[in-house]
C-alpha cells in the first residue's frame, strides 16, 4: 500500500492519522461534531443545548447570549475509560477557536463508572482565539467520560473545530477500508460518498476496497464516477463471484494484508448509514492501544436512529447464541436519554464495522469461508485465543438495519445453525449431549409453530455440520442455491401480500393475541402438551390473525392454521398443521440427534484439523480463482 502525500494542517503539532513523512506531537483522535450526517439523525447525539438558544454547523456552534451547550451525549462524549484501560495514553487535551462577543465560558467535565459527574477544569475566555483544557486519564480505569459545556454568559460566542487530542506514537500505522457489497449499489456508493465527502477524514485513509460481488454493479452508479474522481488512486474496486459477507470481507483482508504488512484494515457494511467520525476515532484509538487489538464502532438501529443495539457483544457457545450483550452494557437503550459510563468489554466486534490490525491477520490467517453468519464472530473469538481483544468504542457507531425487523424464517438459518455449530467445535469443549437436547427443543418448537420449512433448514444445518470441513470447500455458493430450492417445497415459507392471501377468506381471521408467557420451568412441559395436542387435533380449528410480536411457539400451536405477519411488516405467511410432514421432521430429528450424539466430537476434530488450510492465503486465492503470482 504507497503512503498517502498529506500535508501538515495549519497547527503543524496536530496532524491526521496518515503516513505522514514527519512524526507528529499530537494525534487527533476525535472531533467536535455538532450535528449529523442527515437529517434523519438527531442532533441530540451530538451536542445538547442545556438552555438558551443555539445554531448548529458540522464541526461549529453558534450560541446566543445566556445559552448553554454540552458535548455531553453519545458522539460528543470521548471515551477516557477505554484509552486509560487499553491505550499508552496517559493525557488528553480538548482544543477549540472560538469568537465571543463578551465574557464566556468552557468547562471539561468528567463522570465515573456510575454516571456521577465532576467539574475537571474551567476556563473562561473573550474575544477571539483558541483554547484548550487538558486532565490526565488516571481515574476512569472502572468507566466514566470527559465531555465539554460551553455558556455564553455576556454576548454570542462561536465554537468551533473541537478537537481531542493526545501524544501521537513514534508511528502513524496506515488504514485501510474494506467495503463488501451485493446487489446494494446506492447503499454501497452512499457510504462511499460519506468517506470522501468528509476531506479531512479521507485524507486519513491510504485505501478504500469495494468489492462488488452482485450483478448490479456499484460502479454503474453516477455517484461512484463522482466518489472514484474524488478518492482517485486510493479507491479499488473488485468484482468476484458472491462468496457471501465472508468472501467479501476475506477479500479486502487478502488484498490489503498483501499490499502493506503493517496496516490497520476496517471492515465496513455497505448497508449502513456512515458516521465517518466512527472511522477517525476508530483507527486513532488502535494506534495508541498498548498492544495490537480489534477496534469496533457499535450499531445504532438505522430506522430508530436515537437507539443503540448493543454496548458490547459476547457469544454463548454452549447455547449457540451470538448476539448476547455483556455484563454492564446498555442494549435497545435510547441514546438520547442513557449514557454509557462502564467500561464494558466485548467478546467480539461484528462487521458492520470493525477495525483489524495486520499483526491479527499474520498471526491467525484468514476468516473461515463460512459465506454468511458467524464468521465475525468466530473471527473475533479466535483473535482473542491468540491474544487480540477487542474493544467496541463507546462513542463510535454507525447505523445499521434493526435486527428485529428481519424475519428469522429465511434460508439465512441454515448457516446460522451450521457455523455456530463450527465455531462451538472450535473455541468450546463441545458437550454433544447438552447441544443435542438444546437443537431438539429448538426443532419442536418450529414444528409445533407450523414452521415445518424452518425446521428442515435447521436439520440441513446440522446434517452438513456433521458432514465436516469439505462442505466449506466451495466458499458456500452451491449450498445456498440448494437450500433455497428446498424450501420451495414448504408453503408456509412463503411471504404472500396481506391483500391477497391464498385460501383465507378474510372475514374469516380473528385476530389473536397471545397470553402470558408460561413459566420459565414449565416451558418443557408446556412444548411436549403442544406437540400432544397437535398430534391428536386438539387445536383450535379457526384461522387466527397473528401480530408478529405475538406470534410465540406457545401461542402460534394452539391454532390449526394461522396467518402470521412478517417481521419486516412487508406481507404475512400462512402456517397450517401438516402431520404427515411434522412426523417425517420428528423422527428426522430424532435420527439426527442420536447420530450427532455419537458423531459430533469426531466432526469438531476434522473441523480443528482444517482451520490452517480453510483460512490460508492459497485456499483464498483458490476461491477468488486467483493467478497463482497472486496469491
Amino acid at each position: 500500500m504507497t503512503e498517502s502525500a498529506v500535508g501538515l494542517p495549519e497547527n503543524e503539532d496536530v496532524v491526521d492519522i496518515s503516513a505522514a513523512s514527519l512524526p507528529p506531537l499530537a494525534l487527533r483522535v476525535a472531533r467536535g461534531v455538532f450535528t449529523g450526517p442527515t437529517a434523519r439523525v438527531s442532533d441530540g447525539m451530538y451536542a445538547r443545548i442545556v438552555s438558551g438558544r443555539a445554531h448548529r454547523e458540522r464541526f461549529s456552534v453558534h450560541l446566543e447570549k445566556g445559552a448553554v451547550v454540552d458535548t455531553d451525549t453519545y458522539f460528543g462524549r470521548f471515551a477516557a475509560s477505554y484509552f486509560q484501560r487499553w491505550t499508552t495514553v496517559s493525557e488528553v487535551k480538548v482544543s477549540c477557536s472560538y469568537r465571543a462577543a463578551g465574557r464566556a465560558r468552557a468547562r471539561l467535565v468528567a463522570s465515573d463508572s456510575g454516571g456521577n459527574t465532576r467539574a475537571v477544569q474551567t476556563l473562561d475566555i473573550d474575544g477571539e482565539g483558541t483554547c484548550s483544557l487538558t486532565t490526565r486519564l488516571d481515574s476512569f480505569l472502572d468507566g466514566g467520560s470527559l465531555w465539554v459545556e460551553f455558556t455564553a454568559i455576556d454576548g454570542a460566542l462561536t465554537v468551533a473545530d473541537l478537537e481531542w487530542t493526545v501524544p501521537a506514537p513514534q508511528q502513524i500505522r496506515p488504514v485501510a477500508i474494506a467495503i463488501c457489497t451485493f446487489n446494494r449499489a446506492d447503499d454501497c456508493a452512499a457510504t462511499l460518498a460519506a468517506i470522501a465527502d468528509d476531506t479531512e477524514l479521507s485524507k486519513t485513509v491510504d485505501a478504500v476496497y469495494v468489492v462488488d460481488q452482485g450483478n448490479d454493479h456499484v460502479s454503474d452508479r453516477p455517484l461512484f464516477s463522482r466518489v472514484a474522481a474524488d478518492l482517485g488512486s486510493k479507491l479499488h474496486y473488485l468484482r468476484q463471484a458472491n462468496l457471501g459477507g465472508a468472501g467479501g470481507f476475506t477479500r479486502g483482508l487478502f488484498e490489503i494484508s498483501a499490499a502493506d504488512d503493517h496496516a490497520n484494515v476496517i471492515l465496513m457494511d455497505d448497508d449502513i448509514l456512515c458516521e465517518p467520525e466512527s472511522i477517525l476515532r476508530m483507527n486513532a484509538f488502535a494506534n495508541v492501544t498498548k498492544e495490537p487489538m480489534l477496534v469496533g464502532a457499535q450499531m445504532l438501529y438505522l430506522m430508530n436512529p436515537d437507539r443503540l443495539h448493543v454496548g458490547a457483544e459476547e457469544a454463548d457457545l454452549s447455547k449457540l447464541k451470538a448476539g448476547r450483550w455483556a455484563a454492564g452494557s446498555r442494549h435497545n437503550a435510547n441514546m438520547l436519554k442513557k449514557r454509557q459510563d462502564k467500561r464494558v468489554d466485548a467478546g467480539y466486534n461484528a462487521w458492520w464495522s470493525c477495525l483489524i490490525p495486520a499483526e491479527a491477520i499474520a498471526e491467525i490467517g484468514l476468516p473461515l469461508p463460512m459465506f454468511f453468519q458467524w464468521d465475525d464472530i468466530e473471527y473475533g473469538i479466535r483473535s482473542r485465543a491468540a491474544g487480540f481483544v477487542t474493544a467496541t468504542l463507546p462513542n463510535a457507531g454507525v447505523w445499521h438495519a434493526d435486527f428485529h425487523w428481519k424475519d428469522r424464517d429465511d434460508w439465512a438459518k441454515y448457516f446460522s445453525i451450521r457455523n455456530s455449530l463450527i465455531t462451538a467445535a472450535l473455541h468450546s469443549d463441545f458437550d454433544t449431549k447438552s447441544l443435542a437436547k438444546l437443537m431438539t427443543r429448538e426443532i419442536t418448537q418450529y414444528l409445533v409453530s407450523m414452521q415445518y420449512g424452518l425446521a428442515y433448514t435447521m436439520i440441513r444445518g446440522i446434517e452438513d455440520f456433521l458432514a465436516g470441513p469439505d462442505i466449506l470447500r466451495d466458499g458456500g455458493q452451491a449450498v445456498l442455491k440448494a437450500i433455497r430450492e428446498e424450501r420451495k417445497n414448504f408453503p408456509e415459507t412463503i411471504n404472500h401480500p396481506a391483500s391477497d392471501i391464498p385460501g383465507i377468506d378474510d372475514a374469516a381471521m380473528v385476530v389473536r393475541q397471545a397470553g402470558f408467557q408460561p413459566r420459565k420451568d414449565r416451558l418443557d412441559l408446556v412444548l411436549a402438551k403442544r406437540v400432544l395436542n397437535q398430534w391428536t387435533g386438539r387445536t383450535r380449528h379457526e384461522i387466527a390473525s397473528i401480530p408478529a410480536a405475538e406470534a410465540h411457539w406457545w401461542h402460534v400451536s394452539l391454532f390449526d392454521t394461522a396467518v402470521v405477519t412478517d417481521a419486516a411488516q412487508t406481507g404475512v405467511r400462512v402456517r397450517r398443521r401438516d402431520r404427515v410432514k411434522a412426523k417425517e421432521l420428528a423422527e428426522r430429528t430424532a435420527k439426527l440427534m442420536k447420530r450427532f450424539t455419537a458423531e459430533g466430537n469426531a466432526a469438531q476434530q476434522q473441523f480443528r484439523r482444517a482451520v490452517p488450510e480453510l483460512t490460508s492465503r492459497e485456499n483464498w486465492s483458490r476461491l477468488y480463482e486467483l493467478d497463482d503470482d497472486k496469491r
